[in-house]
């Protein structure tokens, strides 16, 4: 394995490597830091379970080209092989950290498009994410995310039939919680703790994104889901952007049906045991 990374960076970026060194946490794709002969180290991410890292390095290219969100530059990628910038990181996050995340966040929100979606769709971890340009908010999340991934589920035997049968009972019901936003917002997609670079207290990188314009509350929700972020990202957030009513009562649980989706599909286990939860709150 090592000796034909060795080859393929030389022949992706006509570089060569002095150490291969696989790194862990990647939960669906195997991550390498390379050390360069000349010039800064890298990360490799290759393997995985069926993504398209051509679809990663695009999401990384429009974010470096239309944000200032802290991203790395990608080299090379192909389907199944990425080469980008190594961040320095590995500090864990504490207040200071998280409030610089939120302003970051909150800049990135005020990125707006005219309709929700996106120019192509894009990927969530290794999962396929459409995104056909949509006017109505509740329209897209219905069919786009929540009864897309949940049918999803139900096709690769993850999700029972009966809770199908209550996602359907909730596409129905939705305009009970969904006002339209503003406008739509360049979400990142994929908002919790281990897709957030930290070093010295400060953000140093926002990877693996899921990108599309949508409810900047998806991404809100999805900072609650794993208990990465917590008062101080959301007090600074609020500074900039008002989370409007009904978020923490109702809508946080209804957007992260999406992501708890998203990881049931990839890692099975308890993740319907948290879906079921939130289905028996919104009364479904």
């Amino acid at each position: 394995m090592i000796i034909q990374l060795h080859k393929q960076i030389v022949e992706a970026i006509g570089r060569q490597p002095t150490s291969v060194q696989e790194l862990h946490g990647g939960n669906v794709a195997r991550v390498f830091l390379v050390e360069m002969k000349l010039g800064e180290p890298l990360v490799v991410k290759t393997g995985g379970s069926g993504g398209d890292f051509a679809i990663e390095a695009l999401m990384l290219r429009y974010l470096a080209e239309n944000t200032e969100l802290p991203v790395p530059t990608v080299h090379y990628a192909n389907e199944t092989f990425l080469i980008m910038d190594w961040i320095d990181s590995g500090d864990s996050i504490d207040a200071a950290a998280e409030r610089d995340a939120a302003r970051h966040l909150a800049a990135l929100h005020k990125i707006t498009a005219m309709d929700f979606g996106f120019d192509c769709d894009t990927l969530i971890g290794p999962l396929h994410q459409p995104n056909p340009k949509t006017v109505r908010w509740l329209d897209f999340f219905r069919d786009r995310r929540l009864l897309f991934m949940a049918q999803q589920a139900l096709s690769e035997n993850r999700l029972s039939t009966e809770t199908m049968n209550r996602f359907d009972k909730l596409a129905n019901r939705l305009d009970q919680w969904i006002e339209e936003p503003a406008a739509p917002a360049l979400l990142h997609g994929y908002m919790w703790g281990g897709n957030v670079l930290i070093k010295d207290s400060r953000l140093t990188g926002f990877i693996d994104p899921a990108l599309y314009f949508g409810d900047a509350e998806m991404d809100l929700a999805f900072a609650t889901l794993f208990g990465s972020f917590r008062e101080p990202f959301f007090e600074t957030y609020e500074e900039i952007t008002p989370i409007r009513e009904g978020f923490w009562e109702a809508r946080r649980d209804l957007y992260n049906l999406y992501p708890l989706l998203v990881h049931l599909r990839l890692f099975g286990g308890d993740y319907a045991r948290s879906i079921d939860s939130i289905l028996n709150r919104l009364g479904v």
